[in-house]
């Protein structure tokens, strides 16, 4: 149980209420809803790790739902902020590795056709991740966590590949922590308003994808920039290098010299 926003400071021994009642929306929250915000309740940080983990294994579940909730929870006090952020981010690497557990032990054909048999899966979000992969590896696999659907589905792939483990952890990891940090972040400044995040999930998705392909792009802007400017000081030094040997004199220069002044 948490104390209702504000209250306690003012009033210890002000009435208690559940997370239930402090994030009612305009209807009181049923079903998935209530049952995430219970869970949280209880288990705190690894509740909210194990919901989003469950997320990813069956994609239909809402992140969008789950972080926001996640971010009201720890606004209440039922976790902090940044172990919202890490346990589900944990829960995203966790349901991530089953995936691609699946997909390295089955192969493509015989996970293809269990998730045929996933209700509200479509094989066609199926294909359309495999050839995303196919094309843009790594980067499927990082910017595919900040997507609804490919989230799950690009592990699938990764593991039938098989992509190297230690690759698909970094860029999961590193997808994952993005994602969830915004939609976490936003569900804990929201408070009560924390389900106007999912109204508004699919605008600051795109947010977030646009502002993390502009960061890796000008990432590798710098780095080129940088990598350019070190050959050409390198180079630069080399012909220096080259120039003074060239005006230092030799030895059968020296003798020549000390010949004409009579020195031999």
């Amino acid at each position: 149980m948490i104390e209702a926003a504000g209250r306690g400071a003012r009033n210890p021994g002000a009435a208690r209420m559940d997370l239930t009642t402090l994030a009612a929306t305009p209807a009181e929250p049923t079903g998935f809803t209530a049952w995430v915000i219970s869970v949280m309740e209880k288990l705190g940080g690894p509740g909210a790790g194990l919901i989003i983990a469950l997320e990813n294994l069956f994609p239909p579940l809402p992140s969008e739902v789950i972080l926001p909730l996640a971010g009201f929870t720890a606004g209440q006090g039922g976790m902090s902020l940044l172990g919202a952020i890490l346990w589900t981010t944990l829960g995203s690497l966790v349901g991530a590795l089953a995936l691609y557990g699946i997909g390295a032990t089955l192969g493509r054909d015989r996970t293809r056709a269990i998730a045929a048999r996933i209700p509200l899966v479509k094989i066609s979000d199926i294909d359309k991740t495999e050839a995303w992969f196919a094309k843009h590896g790594v980067k499927a696999v990082f910017f595919g966590r900040m997507i609804p659907l490919f989230r799950s589905f690009i592990s699938l792939p990764a593991g039938a590949e098989p992509m190297r483990l230690t690759t698909f952890v970094l860029f999961t990891t590193l997808g994952s922590l993005i994602w969830n940090t915004v939609f976490v972040s936003a569900g804990y400044l929201l408070g009560q308003h924390w389900y106007l995040v999912e109204e508004y999930a699919g605008l600051l998705s795109r947010a977030v994808l646009i502002t993390s392909i502009l960061t890796v792009v000008a990432f590798v802007v710098i780095r080129i920039r940088n990598n350019r400017r070190e050959r050409e000081s390198a180079a630069a030094h080399t012909v220096q290098i080259a120039r003074a040997r060239s005006d230092a004199p030799t030895e059968e220069t020296t003798a020549s010299a000390d010949q004409g002044f009579g020195l031999k």
